[in-house]
């Protein structure tokens, strides 16, 4: 397996709700939010510096690992892995699905993540 042609990339900002990339890809999650709940990956305790040295190959799905109960890991090409944390709380009626969602103006692709959470009843 070479390297050749692949696009390593490099984190550029973090807001609360993604990570923007240096060829304006992003990752965020998404949920289908009802009344009495929210489900995230938490991006805002991350901060740039994580992301030191780091590039990503984002254009094959082992760019991340799940980590049941937690949240997914973002792997990078070299280097070690930067953890997001995973959050959700509903009064139990609802759902706790959560997406991990990849996109870059032209595809989007959705992970189910769903198990990669801390879930609270309230």
């Amino acid at each position: 397996m070479t390297n050749r042609g692949m696009r390593k990339l490099k984190v550029v900002n973090i807001d609360g709700d993604s990570l923007v990339f240096d060829n304006g890809a992003t990752l965020s999650s998404s949920h289908d939010q009802d009344c009495c709940e929210s489900h995230y990956l938490n991006f805002s305790e991350l901060n740039i510096s994580d992301f030191d040295g780091l590039e990503f190959n984002l254009e094959d799905d082992f760019f991340f690992k799940k980590v049941e109960g937690y949240g997914v890991e973002l792997i990078p090409l070299k280097g070690h892995p930067v953890r997001v944390a995973g959050y959700g709380y509903n009064n139990g009626y609802y759902g706790t699905n959560i997406d991990l969602v990849f996109s870059n103006g032209k595809i989007t692709k959705t992970y189910d993540v769903s198990e990669c959470q801390k879930v609270a009843d309230e």
